[in-house]
């Protein structure tokens, strides 16, 4: 493994073999940086760690401190969103040896808070944008070329430059409709904190009033609310099912969040109360 400097980031939090293990890459430990050993652990990541806001419908988040990152989505299995994702992935690959800058952006439009987080990694003078925590974004790294597509199956990715007056925003677009605008502005671990809890509050965005479980799956992306399940496949009509509450849990576990049998009866219960509202 690559000798690293310190980071204010806590990555010597991350447990580099559990982490490897758990997606499948064990050798990537003895690897050197390259954009095929980020494609490797890109695919692997968004393919084994599930995004999830179960913990916070359960009301016991634990926060995005990074030893609560590596237990949360490796140790315990449960799941989680971009500041969890994008945390332990960029920690993961400095600790690899990989040249990683961190990146905040606007969801949905260029005038909501910054509550998004990005990784873009830079190898040959190529820079690439690494998504893992986004729950229905790229599979695989993008470069950043301005206007250049990116095709993933059925689905177009574009990323899209905009020179502001603070410096330069990148829009990713998924088949032309604007997914999440990422700025270069500096991020220190403090903005991870106050993100997180803009997002997991009452009154900042859908994570409280939702549930929204996702991963790439071999079967496709499949998509978890408490309205339906929603697979999406390469070649194939998207097929939604509308399931019972009890049904719609069994298909979170299915997508790899674990949780306890009392959790289990609460989120049953949620998503009935859901329904209802």
């Amino acid at each position: 493994m690559t000798v690293h400097q310190e980071s204010p980031w806590g990555i010597d939090e991350y447990d580099v073999p559990e982490y490897l293990l758990c997606i499948g890459q064990s050798e990537a430990v003895h690897g050197e940086p390259s954009a095929d050993l980020l494609r490797d652990l890109h695919r692997a990541h968004v393919e084994t760690l599930p995004f999830s806001n179960v913990q916070v419908l359960l009301g016991d988040h634990p926060g995005v401190s990074p030893s609560s990152v590596q237990a949360s989505l490796i140790t315990s299995r449960r799941g989680g969103y971009c500041f969890e994702h994008a945390q332990l992935f960029s920690g993961v690959l400095e600790r690899l040896g990989f040249d990683v800058r961190r990146s905040l952006g606007r969801v949905g439009s260029p005038s909501n808070t910054r509550t998004h987080m990005t990784v873009v990694v830079t190898i040959d003078e190529v820079q690439y944008l690494c998504d893992p925590g986004f729950g229905f974004s790229v599979r695989e790294p993008m470069p950043l070329i301005d206007g250049r597509p990116h095709v993933e199956g059925d689905r177009e990715f574009t990323a899209v430059r905009h020179t502001e007056t603070a410096g330069q925003v990148w829009e990713l677009r998924r088949d032309g409709e604007p997914q999440h605008f990422s700025d270069g502005l500096p991020v220190v671990p403090v903005d991870v904190h106050a993100g997180h809890l803009t997002t997991s509050r009452d009154g900042f965005g859908p994570f409280m009033d939702h549930l929204m479980v996702m991963r790439h799956t071999t079967e496709g992306h499949v998509t978890v609310t408490e309205e339906a399940r929603t697979v999406r496949r390469a070649g194939r009509a998207t097929r939604r099912e509308r399931l019972s509450p009890e049904a719609t849990i069994d298909a979170v576990q299915e997508l790899g969040v674990r949780i306890t049998d009392p959790e289990r009866a609460t989120l049953i219960e949620q998503v009935a109360e859901m329904r209802r509202s």
